[in-house]
């Protein structure tokens, strides 16, 4: 059964504390743990540095940590997804056209090869300013090397349309049928998925309903509690199906 870790991080023991869980604390504390070369997939929604907070919704959440403008903690983050993935593998980083130039060049000084910016074309458009403005409908997703490794399947455009969800549970909560796909596409049964910024635990529950394994690391305890909720739920289903 899923539980959520809320240890010091010097006191994280691998595997035990790692493999299917949520461990709520900062990732770049908590990565620093994970052995080298184990994780097979690394696929995460990082704060873009922009302080968003949505005035469009009905329900209010509160700002996201770490999203106050400064993208010092990239280099780090970047750093330790590096040494921690497997050789031959992939990460997916989302991102806006405001961070990108930054999370690309940060993402190749540690020795990722950039192959492609994904563009996840939503179902609709944000608000922002109404007159002056384009509606924006896209999203990027930055695809990443370490090594080379080629993608499962028949091969894929970069133009993945997806409908935007209606943030129930986080306020720039991902598809989980988008999440599923690029798992599907760079990664097999057991594999080790990691998402250093699981938030309301999209990732971890795409990467369970597909077979894979997975490290989930959330700094704010609630959102740790609502992606626990998340996959239990997914158990009971799993088992009663």
């Amino acid at each position: 059964m899923t539980i959520i870790v809320n240890k010091d991080p010097s006191d994280l023991v691998w595997p035990e504390d790692f493999i299917n869980k949520i461990i709520c604390g900062d990732c770049l504390e908590v990565m620093k743990k994970i052995p080298d070369g184990v994780v097979d997939l690394v696929l995460t929604d990082p704060p873009y540095g922009m302080a968003y907070v949505s005035s469009r919704r009905k329900r209010k959440f509160k700002p996201i940590e770490n999203d106050g403008g400064d993208l010092t903690w990239f280099d780090s983050f970047a750093c330790h997804a590096m040494r921690a993935s497997s050789q031959n593998s992939h990460l997916y980083s989302f991102c806006n056209e405001y961070a990108m130039s930054d999370y690309r060049m940060l993402l190749s000084q540690q020795g990722f090869s950039l192959k492609r910016a994904l563009v996840w074309i939503k179902n609709n458009h944000t608000s922002g300013d109404l007159s002056c403005d384009y509606g924006n409908m896209t999203e990027f997703i930055l695809y990443a090397n370490k090594g080379r490794k080629s993608l499962n399947g028949k091969r894929s455009n970069n133009v993945l349309k997806f409908a935007r969800v209606a943030t129930l549970y986080h306020p720039t909560e991902k598809p989980v049928d988008l999440m599923g796909f690029l798992i599907k596409k760079s990664s097999t049964n057991n594999d080790i998925i990691l998402d250093p910024f699981l938030g309301s635990g999209t990732t971890a529950v795409a990467a369970k309903q597909l077979g894979r394994q997975f490290i989930g690391i959330e700094i704010n305890m609630d959102y740790c509690k609502i992606a626990e909720d998340r996959l239990r739920q997914e158990e009971l289903f799993n088992h009663d199906t």
